[in-house]
């Protein structure tokens, strides 16, 4: 195998490629070899007794039109606003005399039927930034919109609530680890699937080449820098895929380059053995989001010790045509998520997991001339789990003029506020160390 190829496909195919893809230059030819050597003596993690809590986070990337999402079918300014993308109070899964599901998300009425759906409304933070990737660095940091962090928030919990754990505490389904994984002592991997997971380490351990200087150096990433389906800031539409931030500093892409390298061997091994150990139960729809959520399903039920699963589906940035994209991508995400918690049930993990959607931004009020919606602000997000509690959170926004933020809806629900909760009724840990200061608590937990 020609050992750059090898080299090339360890680092697109696991968490350490998805900070070097966009810290160290495409031609260095560094070898993990030497830090690897002794992983196979390291013991796996054991494979039973697991009953904790887990969290499995999924990002809409390209900033969901949450005014379409929620509808508020019966609003008059929303009705004036949308004379074409408006859904019709015919057509919306009602939730309330006021508002209702996109027709598309059958999947999340379902859910919330059966009292494992919680809505929230009106969640942003204050002085928003329309930028995907500023606002993403904010919402995987938790930092303040005039603050800048290289630490996201899952990697905090890591720093603070998982000292000794596997690297496995954390898996990122996908090329690239998160910025929200990015933490003080590097945790949490990346992968595709088991099997290329599996490869990548085969291929580290064939590597005898000792490790560039110039690695240690870093670089500053570009916009745009990293492997396909990396979202460009000025992309429409499906082409927004991910988008994680502005990547680790260098120190910390050594760091994690070596605690990722030294375990790679009895990871994949315990991925691969523990991801055929179980059967789905249910049948899931086609498509990419479905396939990484089955692949969680049986991680868990397999025993596997991760805390936090890491999921993304793309495309909503949608500032043309968006009718028809926005239907597609809704009715994956909301048929997913569905056959997902079926499957948990089935399989006797149901009230072991709660699941969290988010996206960098909402979707302005005002339709545009192209059939879109531009950058907006403040959006709903859902929380889904066996021990949910079920409901709509929060009020609906106010679509009036004049109590818009620069035509954008205004939010009354710091998402920090949806951090801390989790972190403190969940996973059972102080929200105040890792999210820098104390959030009021919310009642869906």
């Amino acid at each position: 195998m020609n050992p750059l190829h090898s080299r090339r496909r360890f680092l697109q195919t696991t968490a350490t490629g998805g900070v070097l893809s966009r810290t160290l230059p495409s031609f260095l030819a560094a070898t993990l070899h030497q830090l690897h050597a002794d992983s196979q003596e390291r013991a796996t993690q054991a494979t039973s007794g697991n009953d904790s809590p887990i969290l499995v986070v999924l990002q809409l990337a390209g900033g969901n039109d949450g005014l379409n999402t929620i509808v508020p079918f019966a609003n008059d300014h929303y009705r004036k606003a949308r004379p074409k993308l408006g859904v019709g109070a015919d057509q919306v899964l009602k939730l309330t005399d006021e508002s209702g599901l996109h027709p598309a998300l059958a999947g999340f009425k379902a859910l919330y039927d059966a009292g494992h759906l919680a809505v929230l409304q009106g969640v942003g933070y204050p002085n928003p930034n329309r930028s995907h990737f500023r606002s993403t660095d904010i919402w995987m940091t938790a930092s303040d919109s005039d603050r800048f962090s290289n630490r996201g928030w899952l990697g905090n919990y890591f720093d603070h609530a998982c000292q000794g754990a596997e690297p496995t505490v954390g898996i990122a389904i996908g090329r690239q680890s998160p910025l929200a994984f990015s933490a003080q002592s590097p945790t949490g991997i990346a992968l595709e699937n088991p099997d290329a997971y599996h490869a990548a380490a085969d291929e580290l351990e064939a590597d005898d080449t000792m490790m560039a200087p110039a690695a240690r150096r870093g670089r500053k990433p570009a916009i745009g820098d990293g492997p396909a389906g990396i979202g460009n800031p000025t992309a429409t539409g499906g082409s927004v895929e991910q988008l994680n931030g502005a990547g680790s500093q260098s120190s910390d892409v050594i760091d994690f380059l070596e605690r990722t390298a030294h375990d790679a061997r009895a990871s994949s091994e315990q991925i691969r053995r523990l991801s055929t150990k179980v059967k789905n139960q249910v049948e899931y729809p086609a498509g990419r989001l479905a396939n990484d959520l089955k692949l969680v399903s049986r991680l868990i039920a397999g025993g596997m010790r991760t805390r936090i699963y890491y999921v993304g589906q793309g495309g909503y940035d949608t500032h043309q045509g968006q009718a028809g994209t926005h239907q597609r991508l809704l009715t994956e995400l909301g048929d997913a998520t569905k056959a997902f918690f079926a499957d948990l049930k089935a399989l006797g993990q149901l009230d072991r997991v709660v699941l969290l959607t988010f996206s960098e931004f909402g979707r302005r009020v005002s339709e545009n001339a192209s059939g879109g919606t531009d950058h907006g602000a403040a959006a709903p997000l859902f929380i889904a789990g066996g021990r949910v509690k079920p409901g709509i959170i929060g009020r609906h926004p106010s679509l009036a003029p004049g109590d818009l933020l620069n035509g954008d809806i205004a939010h009354h629900t710091d998402f920090r506020s949806v951090y801390a909760t989790l972190l403190e009724r969940w996973l059972k840990t102080q929200s105040a160390p890792i999210l820098g200061r104390p959030f009021p608590q919310l009642d869906f937990i």
